[in-house]
């Protein structure tokens, strides 16, 4: 039985969507879209699928000659990364990268793969985007009933209660836009204020900034809600159904344990800015990514919501490239070189999963120089027919073909 009685309503719901999806197929009808089985990725020549090999092989050809200035050594990386911020100590684990590798996904069929991608590596802020499908999972199962209610009326444990941090809701917190004050694991939310380590705070929703100490109170607050670690959640909503191996995992810090109905539960980081985070093989995440271009939908079964992705999806007004801890490329503004329909899980050393509904397209990147990603991005569209090229300004959510609108307010 389930520890929630929302979440025996939830899935029932999901059951029923589900149902009403693919209940009856009219005749005629297109077969279901390829799902690979778990351990199992079929192949496909590009131009069986209507793109250009030459111009897909010069794709991979620049990302495996533009490497990440990284060092393999993480410890001595993560040193050099944090050493000039205020609060620089590791708290959580880490582990030496690998090479350079990624996948690129077509109609669900791989159509270029390069290098080891079976190896689990750290992905750093990519651990975002498989937050914010957490926090769906929450939302879709009723742990979450209002993103607009503030955070304070489901969350007691006194983090939220202040003048400044008692109007922060749900959707401040999913959208970097919460300002929430104070100190969580060791790390007070100053550590990570990128746009100056003494600035005055500001309403709550007035401002954008990327912080991953507020990401890692979304965490706990996750956490709080489910009653169990959220690893597990991942594992028994997410992952497992979409067939992922056993290997990845979800580290937190050394200290962040809290209790919650009498277990010690280890909450998780958004990143692995300190260690920690989601680590991951290339397979896993183009698995993930390949569940959000269909729209939640894997097979027959129905993990998300679209309700909740195209809220995810949808350009934050104070940051148009930002969504629920996902990026865009409203308008091209994020990545030139790649569609606007684009939506990206980004993580630092150059870890990209990109996500194009337009196309059709998954494709995940380990260890790309960021001042290439552009580029090859560019080169990975030039792969496909003209005509299939989506438009160069909107975005995931403007109505285009194969993108999806944000929700009316």
């Amino acid at each position: 039985m389930s520890r929630h009685p929302t979440l025996v309503r939830g899935r029932a719901l999901r059951a029923a969507a589900v149902l009403a999806t693919f209940g009856a197929a009219p005749l005629g009808a297109q077969p279901d879209p390829y799902v690979p089985p778990p351990g199992e990725w079929a192949h496909r020549p590009p131009a069986a699928l209507g793109l250009d090999s030459a111009r897909l092989a010069l794709a991979v050809q620049w990302a495996q000659s533009h490497e990440i200035d990284w060092l393999p050594d993480m410890a001595t990386q993560l040193a050099r990364n944090t050493a000039r911020e205020p609060y620089p100590a590791i708290q959580g684990p880490f582990k030496d990268r690998g090479r350079p590798n990624g996948l690129v996904v077509h109609q669900g069929y791989i159509v270029a793969e390069w290098d080891d991608t079976r190896r689990v590596d750290m992905t750093f802020s990519v651990a975002k985007s498989y937050l914010s499908s957490v926090a769906g999972l929450a939302w879709d199962l009723g742990l979450i009933p209002d993103l607009d209610a503030p955070v304070r009326e489901l969350i007691r444990d006194g983090m939220f209660d202040s003048p400044h941090n008692a109007p922060i809701t749900w959707h401040h917190l999913l959208t970097q836009t919460s300002e929430w004050e104070g100190t969580l694991w060791g790390k007070p939310d100053i550590a990570d204020r990128r746009n100056g380590y003494q600035r005055a705070l500001m309403t709550p929703g007035t401002v954008w900034e990327y912080n991953d100490v507020r990401v890692n109170r979304l965490a706990l607050a996750l956490l709080q809600r489910f009653g169990e670690p959220l690893p597990a959640v991942l594992d028994r909503e997410l992952m497992r159904p979409i067939g992922a191996s056993d290997a990845w995992q979800w580290h937190g810090y050394r200290d962040s344990y809290v209790e919650i109905g009498g277990r010690r539960m280890q909450s998780v980081s958004g990143g692995g800015h300190w260690g920690g985070g989601v680590w991951a093989s290339t397979h896993d995440h183009a698995r993930f990514g390949l569940l959000h271009l269909r729209r939640g939908v894997w097979g027959q079964r129905r993990i998300l919501s679209e309700a909740w992705l195209e809220r995810a999806w949808c350009p934050v007004p104070l940051k148009p490239t930002y969504g629920y801890l996902w990026w865009l490329n409203t308008d091209r503004k994020q990545y030139a070189g790649a569609p606007a329909t684009s939506v990206f899980a980004l993580g630092a050393g150059g870890n990209v999963i990109w996500i194009d509904p337009a196309l059709d397209l998954v494709v995940v990147a380990r260890w790309l120089d960021g001042r290439a990603t552009s580029e090859f991005m560019r080169l990975v569209t030039a792969a496909f027919p003209a005509s299939a090229r989506p438009a160069s300004r909107g975005s995931a959510t403007a109505p285009a073909p194969g993108a999806w609108r944000c929700p009316a307010t």
